[in-house]
């Protein structure tokens, strides 16, 4: 039987007084992953690439310093950057500095076979290309360790035109197809990152509720004994790894969407930059758009007691790369250090009895952010 972190303490509802106790005791630990994907980020639609690519071993060389910034994972995609032959230097890289190759995701979104999706694509050999790669993409991650997972995101599936989609195939050959390679590859964990649009014109995808439907429409399909007895258990087998920035373009509020995943104990992962509602995504550092987003996040993740990583997810074009992590693991603490900080029993107590609290938080947070 494999063994998967538990997710299952996510669905806990605590009494006003447990979560008061919770809320003075329980601090966030920050740890931070990457993705080796954005070390030397690439070009756009609309412009070359700004700084020189690098290769698989340059890059893991350079994340040897990111550990000085609290960076414990590291992302990948397989088996573009991470396969059978070069994992031996991601061990290398745990074995010098701690940091482990956490979450690795299928490649299946830039390949020309992949013009009209992948997983749902109605070409029949293209969709068998792209789930021959989930599953030797999920028997790699088995042999890594229960510590990793596949984060899927399906960016390229999807469709153009509504009228003329025929959408109970297109979400049925995605389902079938990840249940079938789960029960090829049996109990390794699928995290879901849900987009509204982009690349494909309208994701598969689009909201945080519509990846919650999804993971219970192919966990339906399972059928191999061990998946079963893990759900059994209450194990949840295909996950989410939610990204700040897909969510606000979706317009959607952050701690909402994030405690909708946790509340279902299927809160593997956590995605962090920053956005404008809407908008193409950007990627941008975490703080520098919708700062009190972020804070709200981070507190309602506090709330759930999150163990979990967060991971870094930028695209930083126009700084080093080193840089820009230092950036974003500094702002990060300096919001985790101003969470655990805040009034928690005042806050509970506007929460619990507003009539006799009117304008209080509003006060709360206000001080919170004047200097001291």
């Amino acid at each position: 039987m494999a063994s998967l972190p538990d997710l299952r303490y996510q669905k806990k509802h605590r009494t006003r007084e447990e979560l008061l106790k919770h809320m003075q005791t329980f601090s966030l630990d920050l740890k931070l992953s990457v993705g080796i994907w954005y070390f030397t980020p690439g070009g756009g639609r609309f412009h070359d690439r700004y700084v020189p690519d690098a290769d698989i071993p340059e890059r893991l060389k350079t994340a040897h310093d990111l550990i000085q910034y609290g960076v414990k994972g590291i992302e990948a995609h397989y088996p573009l950057e991470a396969n059978e032959d070069n994992f031996h230097l991601y061990q290398q890289l745990e074995k010098d500095t701690g940091i482990k190759a956490m979450s690795i995701g299928p490649h299946i979104f830039w390949d020309k076979a992949y013009e009209f999706g992948s997983l749902s694509n109605p070409i029949d050999a293209s969709r068998r290309k792209a789930k021959d790669v989930l599953v030797r993409n999920l028997k790699f991650v088995k042999s890594v360790g229960p510590h990793c997972h596949v984060g899927l995101w399906p960016g390229i599936d999807g469709y153009t035109y509504p009228l003329g989609t025929v959408f109970y195939e297109m979400w049925g050959r995605f389902e079938s197809a990840v249940a079938e390679a789960l029960d090829e590859v049996p109990g390794v964990r699928i995290a879901i990152e849900p987009k509204p649009y982009e690349p494909a014109p309208n994701n598969i995808y689009r909201t945080t509720a519509d990846g919650l439907i999804a993971c219970r429409d192919i966990e339906a399909r399972l059928k191999n004994p061990e998946n079963r007895k893990l759900m059994d258990e209450g194990h949840a087998l295909v996950a989410m790894q939610p990204e700040v920035g897909h969510v606000r373009m979706g317009f959607e509020d952050l701690p909402y969407a994030y405690l909708r995943v946790a509340r279902d104990g299927r809160l593997q992962h956590t995605h962090w930059n920053s956005q404008p509602l809407g908008n193409y995504d950007q990627d941008l550092n975490v703080g520098v758009v919708a700062w009190e987003q972020a804070e709200a996040l981070l507190y309602a993740l506090k709330m759930v007691g999150y163990t979990g990583y967060i991971g870094i997810d930028i695209n930083p074009e126009r700084m080093p790369m080193q840089k820009a992590i230092e950036v974003n693991a500094r702002v990060l603490r300096i919001m985790n250090e101003r969470i655990d900080a805040l009034p928690h029993d005042k806050i509970l107590e506007c929460y619990f009895e507003p009539d006799k609290h009117r304008g209080e938080l509003e006060l709360i947070l206000a001080e919170s952010r004047r200097k001291p």
